[in-house]
């Protein structure tokens, strides 16, 4: 069981930090994280406070991950800061390994949020005992264009600021992963938004199944493999799995090699099901569900409870999952509700 961290409440400090990519603290993309933070102060009333070196720009955060972590440890040490906020991934958060203290995290358990090569921090989190939550990112949602979406900013609130149970995640009736370039006229040109008629996918499975939530985003989870941070055993069995791909959209093939290797380790096996997100640009929406019946077919996995194109990671809007928090999948109504609060 991993411990859950207070909720927020209005008028609370919260961190910013980049364990990533430092792309928010240069001058072209400076009034991208200022608007987030404004979204963060308006709309759910907190307090923020960038960490030392978390806008010191791309080209030094590069150079010094232990100014990385350092930012990290000291968001976690600090006693006014209930939660911290990732301003945006990257890929090289796996630099930070050698200097992230599991004490400091564990005896300060707080809201800790991202995604995508924030997988990382999550790990770490995790390693630490400490329930953290994959979802939205400041450059990202948070000042998402013109406004952010209704449908996470209700994720936020069920999941961060309530210590009610989150329950049932609807699908997004709307989503929208087009790329427009981060440029500040275009900060009133919304981006264009489609109808999901399909909503979330069943592609095996049959009843009920509840699982403790663990996972992220594939490629990220890759670098992880063989280190100290991969979990445990313990962690795995009756799982409820989420799994993601990244902007990259890799090629179907890796999600065949990615999900064999989940199978001979045996995690597929101790699991109890699984949940994907919708892939960005829905591109080989159709791809990734072959390579997954596959795998399921090549291990004699027929059974595993699978929902597909859930509205987490890298689409908009998105919801929240709390790690090692109970959630279940429905087959018959084709749900997933989480059956806990993330937060105390």
């Amino acid at each position: 069981m991993l411990i859950k961290p207070k909720r927020l409440q209005r008028g609370d400090y919260v961190a910013t930090v980049s364990p990533s990519w430092g792309g928010a603290g240069d001058l072209e993309l400076r009034w991208r994280y200022e608007l987030g933070v404004k979204r963060l102060e308006e709309i759910f009333g907190l307090n923020v406070l960038p960490m030392p070196n978390s806008l010191k720009g791309t080209e030094y955060l590069y150079k010094y991950p232990e100014a990385r972590a350092e930012d990290l440890m000291t968001a976690f040490r600090d006693d006014r800061i209930k939660g911290i906020f990732v301003n945006i991934g990257g890929e090289d958060s796996i630099r930070l390994l050698p200097f992230i203290d599991f004490n400091v995290i564990r005896e300060n358990p707080k809201i800790f949020m991202g995604y995508s090569d924030s997988t990382i921090s999550h790990l770490f989190c995790h390693k630490a005992g400490i329930t953290s939550f994959y979802g939205p990112a400041i450059l990202t949602d948070f000042a998402e264009n013109v406004e952010m979406n209704p449908y996470t900013i209700d994720m936020i609130n069920r999941a961060l600021f309530s210590n009610e149970v989150i329950d049932n995640i609807p699908p997004a009736q709307e989503w929208t992963s087009e790329y427009l370039e981060w440029i500040e006229v275009n900060k009133d040109r919304r981006r264009l938004m489609q109808r999901d008629t399909v909503g979330y996918e069943l592609l095996q499975g049959k009843g009920t199944v509840h699982g403790r939530l663990i996972g992220g985003c594939m490629e990220v989870l890759e670098f992880v493999k063989g280190t100290a941070l991969w979990p445990e055993r313990k962690y795995w069995e009756n799982s409820i799995l989420f799994f993601e791909t990244s902007e990259d959209k890799p090629d179907p093939n890796y999600m065949r090699y990615w999900l064999r290797n989940y199978a001979v380790q045996g995690i597929l096996q101790q699991a109890n099901g699984l949940i994907f997100a919708k892939p960005q640009d829905e591109k080989y929406y159709e791809e990734y569900k072959r390579e997954i019946h596959t795998v399921m077919n090549e291990f004699n996995l027929t059974h595993l409870p699978i929902l597909y194109n859930l509205n987490f990671g890298h689409t908009e809007p998105k919801f929240i999952l709390p790690y090692g928090v109970m959630a279940e999948i429905n087959c018959e109504r084709k749900t997933f509700t989480i059956l806990e609060s993330g937060v105390v």
